[in-house]
């Protein structure tokens, strides 16, 4: 008989063959058989190899929770921090209520920030100090485990690799002293005898059993204790997840109450406490029942003086020198002798004036009468007059004429909406020019007009006179007029024919 039919006789072949027969074995016995093979692995090491696997995944949830720990404690320091940010009491002077206003609100934010901070102290401490040393202690736990299956089970097992070595050894042995006894029966022994070398393999075979059977009992013994202690871990791994919701869910909930606190602290500040304190003790704030300043109630050196107060104002319509249409402008006439033209009748818009034209170096036609369809009187520049500052004087003038020693110059014509207007007008300006032709109907005017001008410096038309109301124009004057009348191209209007005979016009200078 050869080793291999030693090893066949042993109960993991027999069982193996009454597998294959059809009988039905456990799944344990089959584990056991399989591992208790010669050459094969030792059957403890695949249940530690499970518990080594345990013992990694318990130290990743160690790793776990130490991380949480860790980022509780930076979010209690940062939040310290954070309410180191608030500065209370307010160090801005006397700027905010000291009680009862928004500086304890500030103070609530400091303090509750650090209450927030503590709270996730704790949960880090808690963690720490409760879950992590709990897991720690699993892990030693399992360690232990491992420890007890390798001196239990680990060493029946070398015991059943020894047995069956020796067994081997014994039925190789009985095999040989049979051989012997048939070839040559006379060198038999007593120790060879194969009977005697029988006995000793019986006696070794039930060795072997019962240290199998050992095994067996052993594993059985240890799969179950393997078993609950597995439980246990599970159990172990959910208490501490327990532990750690527990006192994560108390921490959310009392820094919720914390937030929940600072909100309602801040809504409920009247959102004028503080404004209506500063302004009670504040002296230096304007008063709303103050007026609001008018500028017309400004009181300045000269501002009633006659010289700045206009003689008339209104909307006049003037011819333009190349379409020879009339514009409508708005006209100020004032008592230093300017009609200026602006472009809009607010100060604010046109503060300074578009054109103007210096009344006493002109003189100023008769108006037209109150059956003509256009309300219009015209101005003439005087022959030694400098005319419009804007468009400059025209001396030589006459000289382009061929008159020598003598200047003419351009004529204006203004248009008003209504011949009311136009004599307004008129009237008005008849005071500030120099000469002016009047109709046989003179229109006399007083009032405070006539009162500004006099108080400006220019004298009326009754003072200045004299003696020279209804004289005639100087001859030389006639010719300038009759000269500028010829002159259509260059001037910007067509002068009104002027005759002094006997169609009941005369000229009157108000100025000597």
């Amino acid at each position: 008989m050869n080793r291999d039919d030693a090893v066949s006789i042993s109960r993991a072949t027999s069982v193996s063959r009454a597998s294959r027969h059809g009988s039905t074995v456990s799944r344990s016995q089959s584990l056991i058989n399989k591992n208790i093979a010669p050459h094969d692995l030792r059957p403890s090491d695949i249940l530690i190899e499970r518990f080594v696997a345990w013992k990694v995944i318990v130290k990743q949830l160690i790793a776990y929770f130490e991380g949480i720990a860790d980022i509780e404690n930076n979010v209690a320091r940062e939040m310290t921090k954070l309410a180191a940010v608030i500065q209370v009491p307010f160090r801005s002077g006397n700027q905010f209520l000291g009680e009862g206003g928004l500086q304890d609100i500030y103070y609530g934010i400091r303090d509750k920030t650090r209450v927030i901070a503590d709270e996730h102290a704790n949960l880090g401490r808690t963690i720490d100090g409760s879950i992590v040393q709990h897991l720690q202690k699993l892990r030693v736990e399992i360690k232990a485990h491992i420890k007890n299956i390798q001196n239990d089970t680990g060493k029946l097992a070398t015991a059943v690799a020894k047995e069956r070595e020796l067994s081997g050894k014994l039925i190789g042995d009985l095999g040989t002293n049979i051989s012997i006894l048939k070839n040559t029966p006379l060198s038999v022994t007593s120790k060879t005898d194969p009977y005697v070398a029988n006995q000793s393999v019986k006696r070794q075979l039930v060795k072997q059993v019962h240290t199998e059977n050992a095994l067996q009992k052993s594993l059985l013994l240890t799969q179950s204790s393997s078993a609950l202690f597995e439980a246990s871990l599970i159990q172990a791994l959910q208490s501490a997840w327990a532990t750690f919701a527990e006192w994560r869910t108390r921490m959310d909930a009392s820094i919720r109450d914390v937030w929940t606190g600072l909100e309602r602290d801040m809504g409920a500040l009247p959102p004028d406490r503080e404004w209506i304190a500063f302004a009670a003790r504040e002296d230096h704030l304007v008063d709303p029942e103050t007026p609001l300043r008018d500028v017309q109630n400004i009181t300045y050196p000269a501002k009633d003086d006659p010289s700045v107060l206009p003689v008339h104002s209104g909307l006049l319509e003037r011819k333009k020198r190349y379409t020879r249409a009339y514009r409508e402008a708005y006209y100020v006439l004032t008592p230093a002798g300017f009609l200026h033209e602006y472009a809009s009748s607010d100060p604010a818009q046109a503060d300074r004036p578009l054109w103007s034209l210096f009344l006493p170096m002109c003189t100023l036609g008769p108006p037209s009468s109150p059956q003509a369809k256009s309300h219009k009187f015209h101005i003439e520049e005087r022959k030694d007059g400098v005319g419009a500052p804007k468009t400059g004087s025209f001396r030589g003038f006459a000289g382009s004429l061929g008159l020598k020693g003598r200047s003419a110059g351009r004529a204006w014509a203004f248009r008003g909406r209504s011949h009311d207007d136009m004599m307004e007008w008129w009237n008005d300006v008849r005071m500030l020019c120099a000469r002016y032709l009047v109709a046989s109907e003179q229109m006399e005017r007083s009032g405070p007009v006539a009162a500004a001008v006099r108080a400006a410096g220019y004298v009326s038309e009754d003072e200045g006179l004299d003696d020279e109301e209804g004289s005639s124009v100087e001859e030389e004057d006639d010719e300038v007029y009759a000269e500028a009348r010829d002159m259509g191209d260059e001037d910007e209007t067509e002068l009104p024919s002027y005759t002094h005979g006997g169609h009941g016009y005369s000229v009157r200078r108000p100025y000597s």
